[in-house]
């Protein structure tokens, strides 16, 4: 198999589960985008984080006003607001873990909400199955083939929609994004994969060069399309990002993805839905209280969305 067979291959599998119509369209749209932000106009963006593993959210968001917490919990409770190590007081009864610290003044100015007592109703006792229900929303059935996020984009279908309308910040698509409507897969905004749904093959920028020598039928114009989207990401810079209002990231998978979500968000490119993750919720053992596994894995987080909403400012009125 030569160079020129692959990528021809590689191109026609866009045809596969009748997509090659909806490509081309699909890829021009991606290398306009930076032409054309006036006509998506001003887009609310959901931001989803999924916590891999599970989190344990009884430490996370501290029910301090139910004595039976305590007693439960004699080794890993932490302790109450104006204790040493206490929870940050919320309302009396609940309190974030200490280490969520930098998140109670979205609280206070009323910008943070916190949903209890809701999550799947299946009681497996398997980390997998019951992740992949909460990306299917789809309790205890596996052959549900797309997932949530992707069904809400396609309800919600228009004309003018932005080639980077889904964006995750991941190196696979995650599970609730399969489905028929197109997202991205990235895990930074100069090396990226193209998805149309779950279905197309990946397209990587370093197969530039080897497009233009090699194909020169009716796929060209489709890759050279893409390249120019993957040139766009490139000029945007993002190593030359600078964060506003003393916005300070940390660098790790959750705070770089956050950063560059913020990224996209100012861009005006059409960003509707963005997903991240944050791995090792599973502490088992190792968790601890108010200090630990769980505390440092906590403290990332907090910090990562307290520096995503500090630099995004005002307009964090158009993201949840």
């Amino acid at each position: 198999m030569d160079r020129r067979y692959f990528l021809k291959q590689g191109g026609i599998g866009l045809a596969s589960f009748g997509l090659m119509a909806a490509a081309p369209n699909f890829l021009h749209q991606f290398a306009n985008a930076a032409i054309r932000r006036d006509v998506y106009g001003k887009k609310k963006v959901l931001v989803t984080i999924f916590q891999r593993g599970a989190v344990d959210g009884l430490n996370m968001v501290v029910p301090h006003g139910d004595g039976e917490y305590y007693n439960l919990r004699r080794t890993i409770a932490i302790q109450k607001p104006n204790q040493t190590d206490g929870a940050v007081n919320l309302d009396g009864f609940f309190g974030l873990h200490p280490s969520l610290k930098p998140l109670e003044k979205f609280w206070q100015s009323k910008q943070l909400a916190v949903v209890h007592s809701a999550g799947s109703p299946n009681n497996t006792r398997s980390h997998f199955d019951a992740q992949d229900y909460m990306e299917s929303a789809t309790p205890g059935v596996k052959a549900t083939r797309d997932g949530w996020l992707n069904r809400v984009l396609q309800g919600k279908s228009g004309k003018e929609e932005s080639p980077f309308r889904a964006v995750s910040m991941t190196g696979q698509l995650p599970r609730s994004l399969y489905g028929r409507a197109p997202s991205i897969a990235m895990t930074n905004l100069a090396d990226f994969a193209i998805k149309a749904g779950v279905y197309t093959k990946s397209v990587q920028g370093g197969f530039e060069g080897i497009w233009q020598e090699n194909v020169k039928d009716s796929l060209s114009e489709t890759g050279a399309e893409t390249f120019q989207a993957v040139n766009f990401l490139k000029e945007a810079n993002p190593a030359q990002y600078k964060p506003e209002n003393g916005a300070v990231y940390p660098n790790s998978q959750l705070g770089r993805s956050l950063r560059q979500i913020a990224q996209l968000i100012k861009a005006g490119v059409g960003l509707e839905v963005a997903f991240a993750e944050a791995n090792g919720w599973d502490t088992h053992n190792n968790q601890g209280g108010a200090r630990g596994q769980l505390a440092n894995l906590l403290r990332d987080f907090g910090q990562s969305i307290a520096a995503f909403a500090t630099d995004l400012g005002k307009q964090m009125d158009d993201v949840v």
